[in-house]
């Protein structure tokens, strides 16, 4: 085959796909002619009402410590995972690869209000450590509907250096849909399959 006919089948698929778009948005526009301002007015109030909920729910959030990157203490943990949905704890220590993963946190806890962001030290904090399993530091715990759902270790998954970007961080707490990837309201990535090497399904209680 020579390079002409290559160019007139690329050509051909080219305006396949254009055509379809055009009347993809032919039909849109169709479609919205034939709304009568009883439509119109009903599309207005239902975008209105979506709009007041966001907002209410931002509200609580805000009120419940989203949007920060607090460093709490052992006992506050339980309260924390039981009030918000979507939490992802940082378990550190004072040494130079935990600073590395606060930098990041504190970024994404600002952009993801859909999710809560703490911080917690190990070494004060045994009983939460243990339950937990934690051992290697830092570890992420990813914590959704009061559960343990996913960990993120060191910084295997991540590229393996402390180089990271946050982009990078992002995404796998995407994967794990403990944050809105397109930010707060919209749907959770695509799941892909966990690397976590612990799980822990129990609820989360200190009354354990």
């Amino acid at each position: 085959m020579d390079e002409s006919q290559v160019a007139q089948i690329v050509e051909k698929q080219v305006l396949t796909v254009v055509k379809a778009v055009e009347d993809k948005i032919d039909e849109e526009i169709a479609a919205l002619d034939r709304l009568d301002l009883d439509d119109l007015e009903a599309l207005r109030e239902r975008r209105l009402q979506q709009m007041k909920k966001m907002a209410e729910k931002r509200n609580k959030w805000i009120s419940l410590g989203h949007g920060e990157y607090s460093d709490i203490g052992e006992k506050e943990f339980f309260a924390v995972v039981k009030a918000s949905e979507r939490v992802v704890c940082h378990f550190y220590r004072e040494n130079w690869p935990c600073k590395v993963m606060d930098k990041h946190l504190a970024i994404l806890a600002k952009q993801h209000m859909e999710t809560r962001f703490i911080k917690v030290h190990a070494e004060k904090s045994p009983f939460l450590t243990e339950k937990l399993r934690v051992v290697v530091l830092p570890t992420l715990a990813l914590v959704k509907n009061a559960k343990v759902d996913d960990y993120v270790v060191g910084f295997d998954e991540l590229g393996g250096t402390d180089g990271f970007s946050t982009e990078v961080l992002e995404e796998r707490l995407a994967r794990a849909e403990v944050i809105f990837l397109e930010g707060e309201g919209s749907r959770p990535a695509k799941a892909a399959s966990k690397r976590s090497v612990r799980q822990s399904d129990a609820n989360l209680s200190d009354s354990d």
